[in-house]
Order: C-alpha cells, then structure tokens, then sequence
C-alpha cells in the first residue's frame, strides 16, 4: 500500500461493512456435545499432518497493563493500594526487593510502584509482556512465555517430538526473551521429554504505516520528518506467511493460567485442532472430486454444505456448469481457521459476525465494534444480538489440496482496516491500522467458529488480573 493510498483512507475513511447477523449456536457456532468433542480429539492425533506450530504474537510491552501503576505512582490510587497490599500473591514478589506486604501508607505504596516499573527495581514498566512472572508453583515462577512452552508440549508435539513455536516480538526485546527461554528449556525438555524449537520473528518495518494529523496531513516530527507507526497485529499475515508447518494454532502471549486448568485448556485446543483437520479434509475431499468431474449432483452438494457448515450463502450463481464449479471451488480452495468463541460475560474484545461480502456471498467474519456502523439498524441490531466474542484462540491450515503453502497474502481484504486516535510528542494523531491478523487479515479464509468454555480464556489486560483465581495457585 503506497503513501498516497494510505493517506487517502485517512480522508476517505474505510467502508462499512455489511453486517447480516451476528454469528450465535443457532446459525453460526458450533456448540459441541461430548460425542462430537472426543471425535475431534481423536481425529487431532490421528490425523496426517505436515507439521504443528505454536504462533505466539508477543511484540507489544507491558505498559499498557501497568497504565493505572503508573498513574498512581507518585499519589497513589486504589490500583497501587491493592498491589501493594496483596503483593505476597504475585509471582515477582521477592521479599529481599519489596520488603514484607502490608497496606502501607502513601509512601510504601509510591515505592512498591517504582520498584515494580522502573530500574530501581525490576523495571516492568519497560519490558515485554511475555518475560514478566506471572505464576508460582511450589519450586519456581514461570513467565507467560514459560507458560506456553508448557502448552505446546501438552498438545502440540510432532510425532518426533519437538515443539515449534513461532514468537512474534519487538527487536529490542530479543535477549530478554532468549533469556527467559534459556532459563527454563534444558529442565522443560527433560521434564517434558520434548525438543524445543522456538523461532523469534519480528515485525517488518516495511508494513509500519504512516501518520497524519488532525487535518490528515502528514504528521512532521520535531524534526521535521514524517511519522511511521507499526500498523497493529494485522501486520502478523506477513510473519505467518512464511511458517512451513500446516497446522497452526494461534494465541495471545497474556492468555495463560496456571497449570492446574492446562486439561481443559489442552482438551478443547485439540478439539479446535480436531474440526479444523476434519474441516480440511472434508474440503480436500470435494476439490479432488471436482478435478474428476463436476456433475450437477455433486454442485449442489458443495453449496449445501458450504451454507450449512461455513455460513456461505450466495445470492445467485451463474447457470452454467463449469463457470458454476469454478466459483464454488474458489471457496473450497483457500485457507481454514477454526476459531474458539466464548460465551460474552463482558469481557472486551471483537466478536463472530455473518457478513456479505463484496461478491454477494455471506462468510463468518470476525469484527472488532470499531468496524460495525452503528447507525444502521441492522448492523446495531447485530451487535446487540450478539452472545458470544472472541478469545484470540484458533488453529489454521495453511496448505492446499495438493500440498502446497497458500499465499495468505491473497486472501487479505485491505478495505477491512481501521483508524485509531494516538499521541506523540505531546500532540494528537491519526494512525492506521491494517486489517487485523484475525479480522480483515483472514477475510478470505474458511471459517468455522466453535464454542468454547471461559475457562480456557485467562487474558492479564491489567497487572492485577494476576491475582484471579486462574492465575494463583
């Protein structure tokens, strides 16, 4: 996307889209039962694979999760008084550093806060999310990257035993995570009796986009040059485009909890590996059936199931038989998502949406409410229609038929991006994000969305989300 047509999204903003309905059990989501949950299982170990890997994005700091900290580190509100007051709970508490807990006075509190975010003490304020202690266990603390080492050998082994993951981060933040990783992987791998394989990965510059200010001009520096902000996680498909494996699953690096509820966490991501596999070789199925002979019978039997199992109704399709066939293996033959949707309890986030494509055919989508016109009535109604949002937990096929990677790059929608309001330098801006890696990202996949319980969703948006049970032992 050059400069002037990024700017030009600034002035023209980006098209609505058209929302049908939202994504609920009734039509869209799949609410499994136990029959149809253990055949998933059974079909993610079983199934032939062209390799597993964990796609972690972690490339952001911490700072947002230490925002009411910092607010209240020099007259401390109630965020610093609770931490201070229950610091024995958190996994970085070191007596040696802190002290011993108690309420304290405006005083302690200041300096539990400092020696939490700045180099006084440990120093949060500036490091990566992923390399902060989030849990203790009787023998040691683990951080939220330790914690998905863990996952990945409960239920994303190869069958010769290593693990792979992909870690997205900042480049400045690359020992720290090497660090962390050294930490622990001789003791994990001979605890697990696994082989790690942990690649980190960075967001190319090249994706960063430019900002404007209020008058969509070019934001100018101090300086005098021209304002480039990392685009958000949508800037991730270039990243995942590269992954060899086929199977992915994909999750946030703050969506953890201690290892007590990993078998309900690793039941229900072999399920979402289970319906993702199922799904593609269902698809898989129907492709080579086409190469030997599109009939009729077998046309409609596409369509069916393309509207009952993916939500893909068309509006019309064209008459002939070859022109009909080439449309509908257009959408059998592109990338798989299978994506875990938790029931909605308040949490923030996007949710699952049917939509209605440029194309005139509806697809499962998911959206962030910033993309949804709230003006028009049946968008609004959608989104106040809707049950269920979504946890960043899905699992990916990224081959064809024929065994071949997919270029994910062409099955991104760039008119699904969107514009955020920042700061710099003391001054207001308009900055660009890309279609995010799980919306507009993903625009152009197949999608299933399947139901899966909250307790697999354990997200730490705040330092004090810590203290939830699912994060203390």
């Amino acid at each position: 996307m050059t400069i002037e047509e990024q700017i030009n999204y600034f002035k023209q903003g980006f098209p609505w889209l058209d929302v049908i309905a939202p994504a609920r059990p009734d039509r869209g989501i799949e609410v499994m039962d136990e029959a149809a949950r253990d055949a998933a299982v059974v079909y993610s170990e079983k199934a032939s694979v062209g390799g597993r890997l964990k796609f972690v994005p972690a490339s952001g700091a911490a700072s947002r999760m230490f925002k009411d900290i910092f607010a209240g580190m020099d007259r401390p509100n109630d965020a610093v008084r609770r931490l201070t007051a229950e610091l024995g709970r958190f996994a970085f508490y070191d007596p040696a550093l802190f002290g011993t807990p108690t309420a304290g006075n405006d005083e302690e509190c200041m300096r539990t806060a400092r020696l939490l975010l700045t180099d006084e003490g440990l120093g949060y304020g500036s490091k990566p999310k992923g390399v902060l202690e989030f849990h203790r266990y009787p023998q040691e603390t683990r951080t939220a990257f330790a914690e998905h080492l863990v996952e990945g050998q409960e239920y994303m082994q190869n069958a010769d035993g290593s693990v792979n993951l992909c870690v997205t981060i900042s480049p400045e933040h690359k020992d720290l995570f090497l660090e962390a990783l050294e930490k622990v992987r001789a003791e994990y791998e001979k605890r697990y009796d696994v082989r790690y394989n942990v690649e980190f990965t960075f967001q190319d510059p090249a994706t960063n986009t430019i900002a404007v200010d209020m008058n969509d001009e070019p934001f100018l520096c101090d300086d005098g040059s021209r304002l480039f902000r990392p685009a958000g996680h949508g800037a991730l498909i270039y990243n995942l485009n590269k992954v060899e494996e086929e199977l992915v699953s994909i999750k946030n690096i703050d969506n953890v909890a201690v290892e007590r509820l990993l078998p309900v966490t690793s039941l229900y991501k072999k399920v979402l590996m289970g319906r993702a596999l199922q799904l593609r070789d269902t698809i898989f199925g129907y492709l080579r059936r086409l190469d030997e002979e599109a009939t009729p019978a077998l046309l409609d039997e596409i369509q069916k199931w393309l509207e009952d199992t993916l939500c893909i109704r068309f509006d019309s399709l064209p008459n002939g038989l070859e022109t009909r066939a080439a449309v509908l293996r257009a959408k059998l033959d592109r990338p798989i998502r299978v994506c875990g949707m938790v029931r909605n309890l308040g949490e923030p986030g996007g949710g699952p949406f049917i939509v209605k494509g440029s194309d005139g055919s509806t697809s499962l989508q998911i959206l962030e409410s910033a993309q949804i016109n709230k003006d028009n009535p049946v968008a609004a109604a959608a989104l106040a229609g809707a049950t269920h949002f979504n946890p960043v937990d899905l699992v990916c096929c990224l081959r064809d038929y024929k065994g071949r990677r997919f270029d994910l790059l062409k099955h991104v929608d760039s008119n699904t991006g969107f514009i955020s309001y920042k700061s710099y330098q003391g001054r207001e801006l308009k900055a660009l994000e890309l279609p995010g890696l799980w919306n507009g990202s993903m625009s152009d996949w197949n999608t299933l969305f399947v139901e899966v319980p909250v307790e697999t969703f354990n997200p730490v948006k705040v330092v004090l989300d810590l203290l939830r049970p699912a994060h203390q032992n």
